[in-house]
């Protein structure tokens, strides 16, 4: 590590990406957690997730350790625990179909923006703030929604929040695609052989 060979944001073998790869590893025992109705253990996973989450981010900057394939561990576990929760709310029956249908769509939707950057020879348009914001709701919602499937009146609160999270995130996570299409519009008509576009990105 310490030769030089490596550029640093090209290292695999990090803290934060052992974190982000632990998180990873964590999602299908949370499913089965989840469609087990083991939800208090469920809820420690995501605990963990949510944690590990923060402390990479920590990690990567105090020992100045951000990486590529970091940037894609993070928040592709974020949506990996999305959608195993909204798998396991799902078949439980605790949220809607077409919430899982809406939130898929938006994932297929996007291929589109991506597949167009690509052509024009770009890298994906970094995260924007409002999907981040979007993906923050989605975390809190589902665990909120997994303790309202129970009785009492905590539970009941909790259904209430998790669902004003649920409805507030779908919105943002739409918003934050309409805002990709908009910035992929306006690189192509500007020019993508000069890379105009702010966060815009030529792949090597």
């Amino acid at each position: 590590m310490g030769s030089g060979r490596w550029p640093l944001n090209d290292r695999l073998w990090t803290w934060p990406n052992a974190l982000s790869l632990a998180r990873l590893l964590g999602v299908p025992i949370f499913l089965w957690l989840v469609l087990a109705e083991q939800d208090w253990w469920a809820l420690g996973i995501l605990v963990f997730a949510g944690l590990s989450d923060w402390l990479d981010g920590k990690l990567a900057r105090m020992l100045d350790q951000t990486s590529r394939i970091g940037t894609i561990l993070d928040p592709a576990a974020d949506r990996l625990y999305i959608f195993a929760t909204l798998i396991g709310l799902v078949v439980r029956d605790i949220v809607p179909l077409w919430l899982a249908v809406v939130l898929v769509a938006r994932e297929l939707y996007m291929g589109i923006p991506l597949y167009v950057l690509r052509r024009h020879g770009y890298a994906a348009l970094p995260v924007h703030f409002v999907g981040k914001a979007a993906t923050l709701c989605l975390l809190y919602a589902f665990p909120l929604l997994l303790l309202g499937a129970h009785s009492g009146a905590w539970a009941t609160v909790a259904k209430v929040v998790g669902w004003a999270f649920t409805l507030w995130g779908t919105g943002l996570y739409w918003w934050a695609a309409a805002l990709y299409t908009a910035q992929t519009r306006q690189l192509v008509r500007v020019g993508v052989s000069h890379g105009e576009l702010k966060g815009a990105e030529p792949r090597p």
